[in-house]
């Protein structure tokens, strides 16, 4: 994927190091855990205290955390790539009559607050409605890469089809589409999961369109040879069957949220070889509307 010549985004937080309270201390530190013992071993509430902690009120300082060369040049991908959606998106809008308002996107380590509430790395990377906001801790790029089978000298459209799948969540939002799901996920509890997939399916195809507009001429040539094939690779490798056979447990349909490997795959490539919001209706193909 050629991404170093592109235009880096500003809508970047960069909060690799911070604590999760976001006033540059670790959650609790040894002298806060100390705190919450005492108070435990004396018959007290820990509660206030613990919560405290997660504000970053009365811990200790973090140690300074320099970000090794890897990870910066991952985080200059990021913001590469998340420009790149701009660009793509905004074009989208326009042509609808539309404006595309950009989300911005955080970078942390191991935890973060949002307003979706407190989240770990161990989530991987989310988008949450209320702040408009995407996050992503680039210690799981590692992971995908491993995952999708792609070397680290190799990787890079991987990491990039996760990063527009979460700004197809955006899109989502600004559209009104994710709204629409949750109201129908409470009038009709039984089709939940099912309402999930279709919405992460949509996301998907979102990030093949995203790629289809990204190589289209004028917009520069973006793909390389091997890309699609990496990106399909991962989106088989995050698929719920495949996730769910790797923990050792049967495929439960039933219980998937964001679809089997075949349809992440074959929703992926509905987006990136049509390069139209029309053909990412999921919820039509699967009789919703």
């Amino acid at each position: 994927m050629r991404w170093k010549q592109s235009r880096r985004s500003t809508n970047v937080d960069d909060r690799r190091g911070r604590a999760v309270g976001g006033r540059g201390l670790r959650v609790g530190g040894g002298l806060g855990v100390v705190i919450v013992l005492v108070v435990v071993l004396l018959g007290g509430d820990p509660l206030p205290f613990i919560s405290a902690l997660l504000d970053g009120g009365g811990a200790v300082p973090a140690a300074p955390r320099q970000p090794s060369a890897a990870e910066d040049e991952l985080a200059e991908f990021t913001a590469a790539t998340l420009g790149m959606t701009e660009d793509v998106w905004t074009d989208v809008f326009q042509a609808a009559g539309g404006t595309y308002e950009p989300p911005t996107l955080v970078l942390f380590t191991d935890a973060v607050r949002s307003a979706c509430g407190l989240n770990s790395a161990a989530t991987g990377p989310f988008y949450c409605p209320p702040d408009k906001q995407v996050y992503i801790d680039l210690g799981f790029f590692r992971d995908l890469g491993r995952m999708a089978g792609v070397s680290p000298q190799e990787f890079d459209f991987a990491g990039a089809y996760v990063i527009a799948h979460e700004v197809g969540h955006h899109v989502q939002n600004l559209l009104g589409t994710s709204a629409a799901v949750r109201d129908a996920q409470r009038s009709s509890p039984e089709s939940r999961n099912e309402l999930s997939v279709l919405l992460e399916l949509q996301a998907d195809c979102y990030a093949g369109l995203w790629a289809n507009r990204a190589n289209a001429p004028g917009g520069g040539t973006v793909l390389e040879p091997g890309d699609v094939e990496e990106g399909l690779r991962t989106a088989a490798a995050i698929g719920d069957d495949r996730l769910q056979n790797n923990a050792g447990r049967a495929a439960s349909p039933e219980s998937f949220t964001h679809g089997s490997s075949e349809q992440r795959m074959r929703w992926f490539r509905a987006g990136l070889e049509s390069g139209r919001l029309e053909a990412c209706d999921t919820f039509s193909a699967a009789g919703y509307r």
